[in-house]
């Protein structure tokens, strides 16, 4: 085997790591916002149900990329999905319904542990078109490695896109841990998670209208500098903005904390 060959294969495989971690960064949140209801236990676990499953359907997706591009109707469903979320959240909180929610917790119906993985599936069905294709295009670039194909492709290049995809899938399941766990340590970052899961929602529905299929964006639109730049600045700014008063408000409520104590002591 050409070491130069292999080299660029491994470059590539960690290349491919990398994409898919930052094209998943999204996905972790949004799987985070939806296993965060479940008790502390079932978390991890539906977390690791979801990775099972999305790992089969990216599996899938290997062998039926060339067809699964044309199903624009996948991602105008996880649009309108995820900016339903969003929008029912914002709608409950004006309501003063989630403090209600909080009150009455005890007497609330369990969260169903297996339609919480399915709204998880469900949910990585529409991004896994997104980071498949990314990985396809990265993938076909390498030279052919070996004289046998699979789905269709060049066996050396299937493997590096399959490992690179299955990498990535792991960033998701420990970046989403990560996600639920700054959840429970600031809660009120929850809205700032739900506002990025209605701007990844306009994400897919700008993927949708981009489609050739409906055309009524420029299909280069979503590829365009001018577009990934306002995407990720809106992402980083709900993002950081949101942390900054979650920690002022933590501050805020150990002040009180503390001068609560101390008239209790006087």
């Amino acid at each position: 085997m050409d070491v130069s060959i292999l080299a660029e294969y491994i470059w590539v495989f960690f290349v491919l790591v990398a994409l898919e971690g930052i094209l998943s960064a999204d996905n972790a949140v949004v799987m985070a916002v939806i296993v965060q209801k479940l008790p502390h236990d079932k978390q991890r676990k539906a977390l690791f149900y979801g990775l099972v499953g999305a790992f089969v359907f990216r599996f899938i997706a290997l062998f039926l990329i060339s067809f699964l591009v044309k199903i624009w109707e996948i991602q105008a469903i996880g649009a309108i999905y995820l900016l339903y979320l969003a929008i029912k959240h914002m709608v409950d909180l004006k309501r003063g319904k989630n403090e209600e929610h909080k009150n009455l917790a005890e007497n609330e119906k369990p969260v169903s542990f297996w339609g919480t993985v399915m709204r998880v599936e469900l949910t990585d069905i529409a991004f896994a078109l997104d980071s498949m294709l990314a990985a396809a295009a990265l993938a076909m670039t390498l030279p052919d490695l070996g004289d046998f194909k699979i789905g269709g492709m060049n066996g050396g290049q299937f493997i590096v896109m399959f490992l690179g995809g299955l990498a990535g899938l792991i960033v998701i399941r420990f970046a989403a841990t990560q996600v639920v766990k700054l959840l429970e340590r600031y809660p009120t970052l929850e809205t700032a998670a739900f506002l990025i899961v209605g701007w990844v929602g306009v994400k897919l529905g700008v993927y949708t209208l981009a489609h050739p299929s409906v055309g009524i964006l420029p299909e280069d639109f979503p590829d365009s500098t001018a577009w990934k730049l306002t995407f990720w600045a809106v992402m980083l700014i709900i993002g950081i903005g949101g942390y900054i008063i979650a920690r002022k408000k933590e501050k805020e409520q150990q002040k009180e904390t503390l001068s609560s104590k101390s008239n209790d002591q006087k």
